[in-house]
């Protein structure tokens, strides 16, 4: 079946319905797996459709479209959490609760349940089925990796997937995607904390002690020295140190020192390095100023690995539907912006990487807000805004990546 001007017209007439969606969203913004009211509004909405939701994991969702018709199984991932930072954006629809939808996955959200409803719509001409996945938790990288383990890739197995995130600031007009080249879009990342122990004294008599804050110091730009000094130029990695706390009071050396901060890399032995080589130079330097230093990761994930095949299919596919001039591939927008100064891979880690590595898929990003049109916030940024234009825009990419891939798989 041409799915292609159905599912664009179809769309369209969504818009407003689709953005109803997102403004609701928008407003009431919940955080990590607390998402029970997010969870019991798109609950209902898929309900309202049709659809027999069914819980997955700590806060996750499952719908499925079609399987009338034998033939393959594809997801599409939407993420619902949004981010625990007070909005200062300037819009109708704003978040009064102390969190923000500042990445955007309000926008993944409502364009998924369009997408749903245009499926809905075609259940009966589907070929395969089509699984649709909430999801949880990606700010914090647990989210997929919650839902896999309660077997949201199985009942039936999903063969490929397809994520899209939303991004405003960009030098792009509203709707244009860009289809993640065949390799690695999104560097693994890892959360750690690293607690310094000395002897806290008076102030008077740093000698009687041992100071944790001199030694967090000298740990903080040792650890600069990585990548200045034991990286190579195709070893990117970004190691931030984002908090440091000890002490409450001006004449006391404090007993200990608490930092914390993320390492991202762009490949696995480049990760598996750094990880060895940040407890080694804590621990060394620590040691130095005669305190203790302990490592500890938390959560994280690995590289996103985009499959070669499903990612040139995509950027055929979605070049046909949106226009040479609305779809590029990162490859080739990497090379543009090359030539105009600019360009760089993106270093925001995404935890649909634990998809990537379970079955074939393929991350989209989608221009949601171009600076030149006052779109100036990028994501995670209070101010930030997005462009509700596209919500049928990503309705539509969604609903036909799923269909033109089953009907060629």
């Amino acid at each position: 079946m041409e799915w292609k001007e159905l599912i664009w017209k179809e769309a369209g007439e969504l818009q407003e319905k689709i953005a109803v969606h997102q403004s609701g969203l928008h407003r009431n913004p919940e955080v990590g797996f607390a998402l029970q009211q997010t969870c019991n509004y798109v609950r209902e909405q898929l309900q309202q459709l049709g659809y027999a939701p069914k819980d997955c994991g700590k806060a996750g969702l499952v719908a499925t479209a079609g399987g009338k018709r034998p033939g393959k199984v594809f997801l599409l991932r939407a993420d619902m959490d949004a981010l625990p930072i007070t909005e200062e954006a300037e819009v109708e629809d704003a978040s009064r609760n102390g969190h923000m939808h500042a990445c955007g996955h309000d926008f993944h959200t409502a364009m998924l349940l369009g997408a749903a409803e245009l499926l809905k719509k075609h259940e009966e001409q589907i070929k395969g089925t089509i699984k649709l996945m909430f999801q949880p938790a990606e700010e914090l990288l647990e989210g997929a990796r919650d839902m896999i383990n309660n077997g949201v890739l199985q009942d039936p197995a999903v063969d490929a997937a397809l994520m899209i995130h939303v991004m405003a600031g960009l030098p792009l007009a509203t709707g244009t995607c860009v289809v993640s080249s065949p390799g690695v879009s999104a560097p693994a990342a890892d959360y750690f904390t690293i607690e310094i122990q000395g002897k806290g004294c008076h102030g008077s008599s740093p000698n009687t002690g041992i100071d944790p804050l001199t030694a967090a110091a000298h740990v903080l730009i040792g650890l600069q020295e990585l990548a200045a000094r034991e990286l190579g130029t195709d070893e990117a990695a970004v190691l931030t140190i984002g908090s440091m706390s000890g002490g409450e009071a001006a004449n006391v050396i404090p007993d200990k020192v608490t930092m914390t901060g993320t390492l991202r890399a762009f490949r696995e032995d480049v990760r598996g390095r750094l990880k060895k080589r940040l407890e080694e130079i804590a621990s060394g330097i620590a040691g130095a100023f005669r305190a203790e230093a302990k490592v500890t990761f938390g959560s994280g994930c690995p590289t996103l690995i985009n499959d070669g095949a499903l990612s040139d299919f995509m950027a055929g596919q979605l070049k046909d539907l949106l226009g040479e001039r609305y779809c590029y591939t990162s490859r080739e927008l990497e090379a543009q912006m090359v030539e105009k100064g600019g360009g760089g891979k993106m270093s925001g880690s995404e935890d649909f990487s634990y998809i990537s590595h379970q079955v074939p898929a393929v991350m989209l990003a989608l221009a949601a807000g171009e600076a030149a049109q006052g779109y100036l916030y990028p994501q995670h940024h209070p101010k930030v805004r997005f462009d509700k234009n596209v919500l049928s825009v990503g309705a539509a990419i969604y609903a036909y990546g799923a269909l033109s891939w089953l009907e060629n798989a």
